[in-house]
């Protein structure tokens, strides 16, 4: 898209966007929570000295409440209350604060393991934290059948054990608690 005569200093807020879903108690498995994204860090300072350009270049950003402060505020101990943890991807405006997620086990999408320690296109290693998530409790989906990406993948031992299927028109769509209760496509 190509703009003429814009207002170099003209702005415009973007949400940075997380979701709770609750799933209901069923089949004798107890409720359980997801949290959808994590949003941007509380502090901006604690993004990697490599990102720090990349987000000077974003301003103004405006962090109003992070998603820590809007679960608790409504009620939610995060240690007790939140099951998983969901990244659509680890961009900086998605992947939030994990550590304030102490027991959730985190589900990725295919190469994000592979993609935080080495970076992609347009994202080199040093705009990412080292370490950013917990290992020993993150798993990544299995790669998309006719993925480019496949080589990208984590080994199985690290993937789900969900599969992906056509659903309706969506190609590649998994089933997260199996109950078509919730869908990652």
């Amino acid at each position: 898209m190509f703009v003429t005569d814009a207002d170099p200093k003209a702005t415009k807020l973007v949400p940075s966007m997380c979701f709770l879903i609750q799933h209901p108690q069923s089949n004798g498995r107890p409720a359980e929570r997801i949290v959808f994204d994590l949003g941007i860090k509380r502090d901006m300072s604690q993004y990697p000295a490599g990102m720090q350009d990349h987000l000077e270049k974003r301003q103004a950003i405006v962090n109003l409440s992070d998603t820590k402060a809007s679960l608790e505020s409504g009620g939610l101990d995060l240690a007790k209350n939140i099951d998983y943890v969901i990244l659509s991807h680890t961009h900086w405006d998605h992947i939030g604060m994990p550590t304030d997620y102490p027991k959730s086990r985190f589900v990725l999408e295919s190469g994000t393991l592979h993609t935080v320690k080495h970076g992609a296109p347009h994202y080199p290693p040093e705009m990412f934290e080292k370490d950013p998530l917990p290992l020993d409790r993150s798993t990544e989906f299995p790669p998309a059948p006719d993925s480019s990406a496949k080589d990208l993948a984590c080994s199985k031992d690290q993937q789900t054990s969900h599969q992906w299927k056509l659903i309706s028109t969506l190609k590649h769509t998994i089933d997260f608690f199996g109950d078509g209760s919730v869908y990652i496509a």
